[in-house]
């Protein structure tokens, strides 16, 4: 497993950390493979009852590691984040959050998969695709209007606007705001709870659950994904890359 992701299993528990603290845990394709490897290997082991995520230091993730993300772009259907995205998608058993900090792009939109969200009272969100002249992702545009409404769910996905924690527990996205010193033992002892449950009952409800949902999220993961690729390799997004890496405001206005 990769060091910058790390697992351990206690109490029925897989636990998996984001371990690039120095990075504010920014995904590399290397760690979202060894993501997937875990939540595998968690719903294969019949002794873990529940998936718990977390990442090291003062974040949860930053998103992309941007330069990773220019040099091997997740062009195929098998890339890491595919595998990612199938692996959380599909998961069997519930699945807790705990955001201890930033939580951008893919850190906010993976939460939508979630079954349990739990964020510090400094957490802050970001869903910054269009400003990266990109689109969303993990089924967020369908899944975000469906917890949240229209015009809500367009603000954050069209602005790319930061919101703190105790907007995203307005909106539905997660269960509670905890103070940061109290989130890890907080979520900790709401995913031992669920370990302690019926393991056949848990995952019935949850499949349950999502029945009403699932088809719809994966076509609109799959169409994301689609138009992900195509706007991946525009010039709208060479623009904002470029702009990201030289730490300058993209110059949109000569595309039409």
């Amino acid at each position: 497993m990769n060091n910058q992701v790390l697992t351990t299993t206690q109490e029925n528990i897989l636990k998996i950390q984001l371990n690039r603290p120095e990075k504010k845990n920014a995904l590399t394709l290397a760690m979202y493979a060894a993501i997937a490897e875990g939540i595998n290997q968690a719903e294969a082991d019949e002794a873990v009852r529940v998936i718990f995520i977390t990442g090291a230091g003062d974040a949860f993730t930053s998103g992309n590691d941007i330069m990773d993300f220019i040099q091997a772009p997740p062009l195929s259907d098998d890339s890491p984040v595919a595998r990612f995205l199938g692996a959380l998608t599909q998961a069997r058993k519930p699945i807790v959050a705990a955001v201890n900090g930033l939580a951008i792009g893919i850190g906010t939109t993976m939460l939508l998969h979630c079954d349990l969200v739990y964020a510090a009272a400094s957490a802050r969100f970001r869903l910054p695709f269009v400003n990266l002249a990109l689109v969303p992702e993990a089924g967020s545009s369908f899944l975000l209007p469906r917890l949240l409404g229209h015009q809500r769910a367009a603000e954050l996905l069209l602005l790319g606007d930061f919101f703190d924690a105790q907007t995203a527990y307005t909106f539905g996205l997660v269960n509670a705001v905890v103070e940061d010193a109290s989130l890890p033992d907080m979520a900790w002892q709401k995913a031992q709870q669920l370990a302690a449950q019926p393991p056949a009952a848990l995952r019935l409800t949850k499949s349950l659950l999502k029945r009403a949902t699932q088809a719809a999220a994966r076509e609109a993961m799959a169409e994301e994904l689609k138009r992900f690729r195509a706007q991946l390799q525009s010039p709208e997004a060479m623009e904002a890359l470029q702009a990201f890496m030289q730490r300058r405001k993209p110059d949109f206005s000569k595309f039409s």
